[in-house]
Protein backbone atom coordinates (compact mmCIF):
# COMPACT_ATOMS: atom_id res chain seq x y z
CA UNK A 1 0.00 0.00 0.00
CA UNK A 2 1.40 3.69 -1.30
CA UNK A 3 1.38 6.33 1.16
CA UNK A 4 -1.57 7.62 2.51
CA UNK A 5 -2.32 11.57 2.77
CA UNK A 6 -5.31 13.08 5.10
CA UNK A 7 -6.41 16.60 5.03
CA UNK A 8 -7.43 17.28 8.18
CA UNK A 9 -9.73 19.86 9.81
CA UNK A 10 -9.32 19.41 13.34
CA UNK A 11 -11.48 16.51 15.18
CA UNK A 12 -11.95 13.43 12.21
CA UNK A 13 -8.42 14.05 10.51
CA UNK A 14 -7.31 13.89 13.93
CA UNK A 15 -8.94 10.27 14.70
CA UNK A 16 -7.84 9.24 10.99
CA UNK A 17 -4.10 10.33 11.86
CA UNK A 18 -4.04 8.01 15.37
CA UNK A 19 -5.60 5.37 13.51
CA UNK A 20 -2.73 5.38 10.59
CA UNK A 21 -0.16 5.65 13.87
CA UNK A 22 -1.72 2.75 15.75
CA UNK A 23 -1.72 0.64 13.00
CA UNK A 24 1.95 1.79 11.93
CA UNK A 25 0.64 2.83 8.86
CA UNK A 26 3.13 5.42 7.21
CA UNK A 27 1.65 8.64 5.75
CA UNK A 28 0.67 12.49 5.93
CA UNK A 29 -1.80 14.43 7.97
CA UNK A 30 -2.02 18.26 6.15
CA UNK A 31 -3.00 20.69 8.49
CA UNK A 32 -4.38 24.41 7.38
CA UNK A 33 -4.09 26.08 10.72
CA UNK A 34 -2.07 26.60 13.58
CA UNK A 35 -5.00 25.18 15.90
CA UNK A 36 -4.96 22.01 13.84
CA UNK A 37 -0.99 21.60 14.44
CA UNK A 38 -1.46 21.48 18.31
CA UNK A 39 -4.43 19.24 18.12
CA UNK A 40 -2.26 16.66 16.50
CA UNK A 41 -0.65 14.21 17.73
CA UNK A 42 2.89 13.42 18.30
CA UNK A 43 3.09 10.44 15.92
CA UNK A 44 6.33 8.33 14.65
CA UNK A 45 4.45 7.04 10.93
CA UNK A 46 2.57 10.16 10.32
CA UNK A 47 4.31 13.08 9.56
CA UNK A 48 2.32 16.25 10.32
CA UNK A 49 2.37 18.95 7.32
CA UNK A 50 1.68 22.25 8.17
CA UNK A 51 0.34 25.16 5.87
CA UNK A 52 -1.74 25.35 3.33
CA UNK A 53 -1.53 23.75 -0.38
CA UNK A 54 -2.65 25.49 -3.39
CA UNK A 55 -3.23 22.81 -6.47
CA UNK A 56 0.32 22.89 -8.01
CA UNK A 57 1.70 21.90 -4.63
CA UNK A 58 -0.77 19.27 -3.74
CA UNK A 59 0.31 17.37 -7.19
CA UNK A 60 4.20 17.57 -6.71
CA UNK A 61 3.31 15.98 -2.85
CA UNK A 62 1.30 13.48 -4.52
CA UNK A 63 3.94 12.26 -7.01
CA UNK A 64 7.23 12.86 -4.87
CA UNK A 65 5.93 10.99 -1.51
CA UNK A 66 4.16 8.24 -3.98
CA UNK A 67 1.03 8.91 -2.29
CA UNK A 68 -1.70 6.19 -3.59
CA UNK A 69 -4.82 7.20 -0.83
CA UNK A 70 -6.02 10.64 -0.12
CA UNK A 71 -8.34 11.48 3.02
CA UNK A 72 -10.67 14.54 2.92
CA UNK A 73 -11.15 15.13 6.41
CA UNK A 74 -11.63 18.70 5.67
CA UNK A 75 -14.51 21.23 7.60
CA UNK A 76 -18.23 20.12 6.14
CA UNK A 77 -18.26 23.66 4.90
CA UNK A 78 -14.24 24.22 3.38
CA UNK A 79 -16.13 23.66 0.09
CA UNK A 80 -12.93 24.80 -2.09
CA UNK A 81 -10.21 23.03 -0.50
CA UNK A 82 -12.34 19.87 -1.05
CA UNK A 83 -12.98 20.73 -4.84
CA UNK A 84 -9.13 21.59 -5.14
CA UNK A 85 -8.75 18.29 -3.35
CA UNK A 86 -11.08 16.24 -6.39
CA UNK A 87 -9.45 17.83 -8.87
CA UNK A 88 -5.76 16.90 -8.19
CA UNK A 89 -6.83 13.10 -7.69
CA UNK A 90 -8.30 13.00 -10.11
CA UNK A 91 -5.48 14.25 -12.48
CA UNK A 92 -3.17 12.36 -10.44
CA UNK A 93 -5.32 8.79 -10.85
CA UNK A 94 -5.40 8.57 -7.15
CA UNK A 95 -8.06 6.79 -5.09
CA UNK A 96 -10.03 9.59 -2.89
CA UNK A 97 -12.24 8.71 0.11
CA UNK A 98 -14.06 11.85 1.83
CA UNK A 99 -14.56 11.51 5.18
CA UNK A 100 -18.12 12.74 6.70
CA UNK A 101 -18.55 14.53 10.03
CA UNK A 102 -21.65 12.63 11.92
CA UNK A 103 -24.54 14.51 11.33
CA UNK A 104 -27.22 16.41 13.98
CA UNK A 105 -30.27 14.37 11.82
CA UNK A 106 -33.17 16.75 10.54
CA UNK A 107 -33.57 20.19 12.17
CA UNK A 108 -37.03 21.61 13.45
CA UNK A 109 -38.55 24.68 11.78
CA UNK A 110 -40.41 26.52 14.10
CA UNK A 111 -40.91 30.53 14.96
CA UNK A 112 -37.26 30.27 16.84
CA UNK A 113 -35.25 28.20 14.43
CA UNK A 114 -34.65 29.26 11.00
CA UNK A 115 -32.27 27.73 8.25
CA UNK A 116 -30.78 28.73 4.96
CA UNK A 117 -28.25 27.90 2.24
CA UNK A 118 -25.92 29.46 2.30
CA UNK A 119 -24.23 32.36 4.50
CA UNK A 120 -25.07 35.14 1.63
CA UNK A 121 -28.89 33.96 1.77
CA UNK A 122 -28.35 34.08 5.83
CA UNK A 123 -27.54 38.20 5.27
CA UNK A 124 -30.89 38.14 2.65
CA UNK A 125 -32.67 36.71 5.69
CA UNK A 126 -31.66 39.06 8.44
CA UNK A 127 -31.67 42.16 5.95
CA UNK A 128 -35.82 41.78 7.14
CA UNK A 129 -34.83 41.65 11.14
CA UNK A 130 -34.30 43.92 13.53
CA UNK A 131 -31.89 42.88 16.66
CA UNK A 132 -28.86 42.80 17.58
CA UNK A 133 -26.37 39.71 15.82
CA UNK A 134 -24.18 37.02 17.14
CA UNK A 135 -22.19 35.64 14.24
CA UNK A 136 -20.40 32.22 14.43
CA UNK A 137 -20.09 31.12 10.66
CA UNK A 138 -16.07 31.92 10.62
CA UNK A 139 -14.22 34.52 9.49
CA UNK A 140 -14.19 33.96 5.74
CA UNK A 141 -17.36 35.19 5.01
CA UNK A 142 -17.44 38.17 7.35
CA UNK A 143 -17.22 40.12 4.33
CA UNK A 144 -21.37 39.08 3.72
CA UNK A 145 -22.42 40.70 6.30
CA UNK A 146 -21.30 44.28 5.28
CA UNK A 147 -24.15 44.21 3.13
CA UNK A 148 -26.70 44.12 6.36
CA UNK A 149 -27.67 47.94 7.40
CA UNK A 150 -25.82 49.34 10.24
CA UNK A 151 -23.89 45.93 10.79
CA UNK A 152 -20.78 47.62 12.69
CA UNK A 153 -23.73 48.14 15.11
CA UNK A 154 -26.18 45.41 14.99
CA UNK A 155 -23.22 42.40 14.20
CA UNK A 156 -21.15 40.80 16.77
CA UNK A 157 -18.60 38.54 15.33
CA UNK A 158 -17.09 35.08 17.45
CA UNK A 159 -14.19 33.80 15.31
CA UNK A 160 -10.86 31.75 15.97
CA UNK A 161 -8.35 33.30 17.87
CA UNK A 162 -5.71 33.34 15.27
CA UNK A 163 -4.21 36.38 13.94
CA UNK A 164 -5.59 34.99 10.14
CA UNK A 165 -9.20 35.35 11.81
CA UNK A 166 -9.02 38.43 13.67
CA UNK A 167 -7.01 40.59 10.39
CA UNK A 168 -9.88 39.02 8.22
CA UNK A 169 -12.41 40.41 11.15
CA UNK A 170 -10.95 43.48 11.33
CA UNK A 171 -10.59 44.20 7.65
CA UNK A 172 -14.46 43.70 7.64
CA UNK A 173 -15.23 46.36 9.93
CA UNK A 174 -15.24 44.31 12.85
CA UNK A 175 -13.50 45.77 15.82
CA UNK A 176 -13.89 46.26 20.34
CA UNK A 177 -16.79 45.02 21.64
CA UNK A 178 -17.80 43.86 18.55
CA UNK A 179 -15.34 41.36 17.61
CA UNK A 180 -14.66 38.16 19.86
CA UNK A 181 -11.53 36.07 19.62
CA UNK A 182 -11.88 32.38 21.44
CA UNK A 183 -11.14 29.22 20.76
CA UNK A 184 -14.50 26.54 20.29
CA UNK A 185 -15.95 23.99 20.50
CA UNK A 186 -18.07 26.11 23.26
CA UNK A 187 -20.46 24.64 26.33
CA UNK A 188 -24.33 25.56 26.60
CA UNK A 189 -23.35 27.80 29.28
CA UNK A 190 -20.81 30.11 27.54
CA UNK A 191 -23.21 30.53 24.21
CA UNK A 192 -25.72 31.31 26.63
CA UNK A 193 -23.21 34.46 28.47
CA UNK A 194 -21.78 35.54 25.14
CA UNK A 195 -25.08 35.73 23.87
CA UNK A 196 -26.61 37.72 27.16
CA UNK A 197 -23.72 39.85 26.70
CA UNK A 198 -24.33 40.82 23.51
CA UNK A 199 -27.74 41.11 23.85
CA UNK A 200 -28.17 39.18 20.55
CA UNK A 201 -31.81 38.22 18.86
CA UNK A 202 -30.33 36.50 16.40
CA UNK A 203 -27.93 33.87 16.76
CA UNK A 204 -26.19 32.36 13.43
CA UNK A 205 -24.10 29.29 12.98
CA UNK A 206 -23.43 26.82 10.35
CA UNK A 207 -24.47 22.90 10.90
CA UNK A 208 -21.05 21.64 11.80
CA UNK A 209 -22.62 18.65 13.43
CA UNK A 210 -21.47 17.72 17.39
CA UNK A 211 -17.66 17.69 16.92
CA UNK A 212 -18.67 21.81 15.75
CA UNK A 213 -21.08 21.99 19.16
CA UNK A 214 -23.88 22.71 17.37
CA UNK A 215 -26.07 21.15 19.75
CA UNK A 216 -24.66 23.68 22.74
CA UNK A 217 -25.14 26.42 20.86
CA UNK A 218 -29.38 25.35 19.46
CA UNK A 219 -30.13 24.75 23.48
CA UNK A 220 -28.40 28.38 24.54
CA UNK A 221 -30.55 30.08 21.51
CA UNK A 222 -33.21 28.75 23.55
CA UNK A 223 -32.70 29.26 26.91
CA UNK A 224 -31.78 32.95 26.21
CA UNK A 225 -34.45 33.74 23.95
CA UNK A 226 -32.31 34.24 20.55
CA UNK A 227 -33.70 33.18 17.67
CA UNK A 228 -31.26 31.06 16.10
CA UNK A 229 -30.37 31.20 11.84
CA UNK A 230 -28.77 28.07 10.40
CA UNK A 231 -26.77 27.44 7.21
CA UNK A 232 -27.42 23.89 6.15
CA UNK A 233 -24.42 21.86 5.48
CA UNK A 234 -23.54 21.12 1.76
CA UNK A 235 -24.49 17.62 0.83
CA UNK A 236 -21.94 15.42 0.37
CA UNK A 237 -21.25 11.91 -0.02
CA UNK A 238 -18.27 10.03 1.91
CA UNK A 239 -17.98 7.63 4.96
CA UNK A 240 -17.85 8.01 8.26
CA UNK A 241 -14.30 7.89 10.16
CA UNK A 242 -15.47 4.55 11.44
CA UNK A 243 -15.77 3.12 8.37
CA UNK A 244 -12.48 4.57 6.91
CA UNK A 245 -10.82 2.61 9.19
CA UNK A 246 -12.41 -0.38 7.92
CA UNK A 247 -11.97 0.47 4.59
CA UNK A 248 -8.12 0.99 5.21
CA UNK A 249 -7.76 -1.90 7.31
CA UNK A 250 -9.44 -4.26 4.01
CA UNK A 251 -6.74 -2.43 2.20
CA UNK A 252 -4.12 -3.88 4.33
CA UNK A 253 -5.06 -6.97 4.53
CA UNK A 254 -5.33 -7.01 0.59
CA UNK A 255 -1.93 -5.70 -0.24
CA UNK A 256 -0.14 -8.49 2.34
CA UNK A 257 -2.18 -11.02 0.28
CA UNK A 258 -0.65 -10.50 -2.57
CA UNK A 259 3.03 -10.09 -1.15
Amino acid sequence: MKNVMVFSGTTEGRMIGDFLEERKISGYLSVATEYGKKMAGEYRYVNVLYGRMDQAEMETFFTEHEIGLVIDATHPFAQLVTDNIKKICSKCNISYLRCLREGIGNIEEDETVYQVGSVKEAVSFLQHTSGNILIATGSKELHEYQNLEDYQNRCYARILSTLESVQEAVKCGFEGVHLIAMQGPFSKSMNCATIEQVNAEWFVTKEAGNAGGFLEKKEAAKLSGAKLLVVRRPEENGMSVEELKIFIEKEIFKNAQKI
